[in-house]
């Protein structure tokens, strides 16, 4: 994520900087790195997420099925949701995540 100033502004605060760097002498190149933290750092999508990455109602099926199948969900747990996606759709779920959500949702684009 970058922060745009106008020059008046790095001018105020950054008063000596700004002197060399404007004057025009010599050649002056530098790269200035801001740390941001990565709010899905370390994040796991769940069932949710992946049921919300898809365009029909066989595909969240087969997402439930593969959960259930590798243990990331109980038997119980995926019967409720392929009743309610059954009985109420994918939007019931939420809107759908396109692609690039999470850099969208963290703010880098």
């Amino acid at each position: 994520m970058s922060k745009i100033w106008d020059i008046e502004e790095f001018k105020k605060r950054f008063p000596h900087l700004a002197k060399e760097v404007l004057s025009g002498k010599g050649s002056t190149h530098f790269r200035i790195g801001v740390s941001v933290k990565d709010p899905w750092r370390g994040y796991d999508p769940n069932v949710y997420d992946f049921i919300r990455r898809a365009d029909t109602i066989e595909q969240a099926l087969e997402v439930v099925d593969f959960l259930e199948k590798r243990g990331e969900l109980s038997h119980e747990e995926a019967e409720k949701i392929r009743k309610q996606l059954r009985e109420k759709g994918l939007q019931s779920f939420g809107p759908k995540k396109e692609f690039g959500y999470y850099l969208k949702a963290a703010g880098y684009e």
